[in-house]
């Protein structure tokens, strides 16, 4: 549709994003709109060869001209949702002045003018736009999931681009989908053919054409008849569908919920339910890219085909009809009942296990199970009154509760977790489907008072959740931040505090907040281990790795929240080696108040060299202070490196060790189709742990009565291996088991407090007061999703063995 400007080239090697056994791009036409085009817009389709779905969360499909300029840059498109095994995925592009025929309502739309015989399609693992305009460059580039050149494409794979693109055909691969990293040899052309997840081809989106699936319940009855398939037949008694892949006709319904933004579409529930409870009574209706035009109360006949939406490649899915033709039948009917959900009817135990595989097949136990429980009332009605909130209310409005008052309660409120077995069941997210009205900023501890009710849905993230038509009344509790004492004289105080990714261009607020928390919440510790502290400007990846200008603005904010004039130690990390966000170098920082406890430096550290025990005649002491401990072994790749120093206080030595372990990112959800759920990032963590836990040991060998502290962000519980291999051989203590049950966690995620960040002293540290100071994760106005701890040490009372 567009005219690629030229420059000069050489002949390059060819791209190759490796063989895809999964997602594809499967089709792509330029010549929507153009003169003799059937199609009014371009297009490109992807499709998944895999067994198992594809989340295309923060994913693009971007497009270079075929012979780019230099001043050409690649466009894109993003992507939310996800590929079903098998299924397809339409992303619709620019449109022109020609052609007849719409396509199949797209699952992501772009306006990008693509060139109907020459060009690069992408697709991208992110949304930032690609830099390469080379075969080789494009080759190298890891964030390229599969590229397609066609016509005379300069980026593309393999031995040449595909041919045959023109305004009346698209470039496609066979069935199969196979790949073999050459378009030229993968692709052929042909009409063009675009499908959609509902399996729509033009012309059957507003007709409730089966796409190629089979006819489940086509009676050729009256169009104001019910078809002979009812919702519970669709929904069966597993996870999935016996109809999946089939256009049924006519099935009928009480229309209980509308969404009119996100994934648009309405809940239908039958008020004539069968017998079986482990069959659901309701079902969404997916709209695509249109506004339903229904209403609560509606009576309504749906034509469509049945799919299997995964929001995510790890997550149970969501039974849909897609691609609707409605009839309204009547309106202002009244809803069927919605089920209570409270401590009575939620089971205790939490999922059924398959050895790490899918439960999907397995059939629905709702009488033992919580989440089979929910899932036999998928998009049903469902209610709760008076719950607790336990998790608060974030800016996606969205908020979490119990329907289980006494399960796992909090010493303020909230669930505690304590036990990968038991994840508490009672827990339920809740999202208002009024987008008109406020949602309630609730904190942990509040109240929903009242009745709330709505279908019950499923999402990526925090699984089943209540789509509330009837909200609540919030009730304020009045939960209040913590504030610890101040450390005695004679205590060395120790603290931890993630400051989620703070840099020198983040907000004044952002740092005045966080420095009260130091001063006023922490009462002004002697040492505070800091975590997530970035370089002097943040994301912006230029190289830049020293942090001083971030520190420098932290403890001005300090200061003048009524703190000490704090210093610093640090080690400045190589660019973009220790995770976090791209271009933060994001590192652990020691603060200390020289007026009470002073810092041994001993030069030599830096990002790659690692610090050591060694005995001297003056006693044990590190050969490099700050310094990392084994920063090159492979525990630490991609990873923060602890950050090592050695402390003196009223003549004391004492070892602080600062951690920030690896994250959770990549494991599969608690609620997820894979049961039991494969926690894959453990294992660098528990490699993460063993390091340091042989640096402690090597410290002990030394000095056996050595002070040592270990603290910070360790990502995993105090239950977990993580944890077990750090204290291996009973070298370190975690004090968060010192604590009443009630008091152990720092963090609160899906509705769960939990405890992530933690404080480890060495056998020698007897005299001690440990507390968690909660002033962030329980509230919805946040300085830092994480709280923070503190140790004051007696160290004069301190054994020595």
């Amino acid at each position: 549709m567009g005219a690629a400007g030229a420059f000069a080239f050489t002949a390059l090697p060819n791209a190759s994003a490796t063989p895809s056994a999964s997602a594809v791009i499967a089709e792509v036409y330029g010549g929507g709109g153009n003169s003799g085009a059937t199609l009014t817009r371009d297009f490109v389709e992807l499709g998944n060869a895999g067994s198992a779905a594809y989340d295309l969360s923060g994913y693009s499909v971007q497009y270079l001209p075929g012979t780019p300029s230099a001043g050409s840059a690649w466009q894109v498109t993003a992507l939310t949702g996800a590929i079903a095994p098998g299924a397809r995925y339409l992303v619709g592009e620019g449109t022109g002045s020609g052609g007849t025929t719409a396509l199949p309502t797209p699952d992501a739309t772009g306006s990008i003018a693509m060139s109907a015989t020459s060009g690069t399609i992408a697709l991208v693992s992110g949304t930032a736009a690609l830099t390469c305009k080379t075969a080789a460059d494009c080759a190298a580039d890891p964030n390229i999931v599969d590229l397609a050149g066609y016509g005379t494409a300069v980026v593309r794979e393999g031995s040449g681009p595909a041919a045959g693109a023109s305004n009346t055909a698209a470039v496609a691969r066979a069935d199969s989908l196979a790949d073999t990293d050459d378009n030229a040899a993968d692709f052929t052309s042909g009409t063009p053919t675009p499908v959609n997840s509902a399996g729509q081809t033009p012309g059957s989106s507003d007709g409730g054409g089966d796409g190629g699936g089979g006819d489940g319940g086509g009676d050729g009855g009256s169009p104001t008849d019910p078809g002979t398939v009812r919702v519970h037949d669709i929904q069966g008694t597993t996870r999935l569908s016996p109809y999946a892949g089939q256009t049924v006709t006519r099935v009928p319904g009480i229309v209980t919920g509308v969404r009119v933004s996100g994934s648009l579409g309405y809940w239908i529930q039958d008020p004539t339910p069968d017998t079986d409870p482990r069959t659901s009574e309701a079902v969404f209706v997916y709209t695509g890219s249109a506004k339903p035009t229904v209403a609560v109360g509606d009576s309504v006949l749906v034509t469509g085909k049945v799919t299997e939406y995964y929001p995510s490649s790890t997550s149970q899915s969501n039974t849909e009809i897609g691609g609707p033709t409605t009839t309204v039948l009547s309106s202002g009917n009244a809803l069927p009942d919605a089920v209570a959900l409270n401590a009575t009817s939620v089971p205790d135990a939490y999922i059924p296990t398959a050895s790490g595989g899918s439960i999907e097949s397995l059939a629905l136990q709702p009488a033992v199970y919580a989440q089979d429980f929910y899932e036999s009332l998928e998009g049903m009605r469902v209610t709760f009154s008076d719950a607790r909130v336990v998790g608060a209310s974030d800016a996606y409005g969205e908020l979490w509760v119990t329907v289980k008052p006494k399960e796992n309660a909090t010493a303020r409120g909230g669930t505690l977790y304590s036990s990968y077995d038991q994840p508490n069941t009672g827990r339920i997210e809740v999202m208002s489907l009024d987008t008109a009205s406020t949602f309630p900023a609730a904190n942990v501890g509040d109240e929903l008072s009242g009745v709330t009710t709505g279908p019950l849905d499923y999402s990526t993230y925090g699984g089943y959740n209540v789509q509330a038509t009837q909200l609540g009344t919030l009730v304020d509790k009045g939960l209040k931040q913590e504030v610890t004492r101040r450390q005695k004289k004679d205590e060395l105080a120790v603290a931890t505090y993630n400051v989620e990714n703070l840099d020198a261009l983040d907000p004044q607020e952002k740092f005045d907040r966080l420095a009260e928390g130091v001063a006023v919440n922490l009462n002004s510790p002697d040492v505070v281990a800091l975590e997530e502290i970035q370089d002097d400007n943040g994301a912006t990846n230029d190289g830049t790795v020293t942090a001083e200008a971030t520190l420098k603005r932290f403890t001005d904010a300090v200061r003048a929240a009524g703190g000490p004039a704090y210093k610093w130690r640090y080690i400045s990390p190589t660019n973009n080696a220790d995770g976090g966000e791209p271009g933060g170098n994001i590192r652990q920082v020691f603060l200390f108040n020289p007026k009470r406890v002073s810092f041994t430096d001993r030069k030599g550290g830096d990002a790659t060299t690692a610090t050591s025990v060694v005995k001297t005649r003056k006693g044990v002491q590190l050969t490099y202070s700050p310094g990392r401990i084994d920063p090159t072994s492979e525990a630490w790749a991609n990873s923060r490196k602890p950050l090592v120093g050695e402390f003196t206080f009223q003549g004391e030595q004492v070892f602080v060790i600062a951690n920030h372990f690896v994250s959770k990112g990549g494991d599969q959800p608690i609620h997820g189709r894979y049961q039991p759920p494969a926690r894959s990032s453990e294992t660098q963590r528990a490699a993460q742990a063993t390091e340091v836990n042989t640096f402690v040991k090597s410290l002990l060998a030394a000095d056996r009565n050595a002070r040592a502290v270990v603290l910070g962000d360790l990502n995993d519980y105090e239950f977990s291996p993580t944890v077990t291999a750090l204290t291996a051989g009973k070298v370190l203590k975690p004090l968060i088991t010192t604590l009443p049950a009630a008091e152990r966690y720092t963090y609160v995620y899906d509705g769960n407090s939990q405890t992530l960040d933690h404080i480890l002293t060495s056998p020698a540290v007897t005299s001690f007061d440990y507390d968690v100071v909660h002033l962030n994760a329980e509230f919805a106005d946040q300085a830092s999703d994480h709280d923070p701890q503190i140790v004051r040490i007696d160290l004069s009372k301190c054994r020595r063995r």
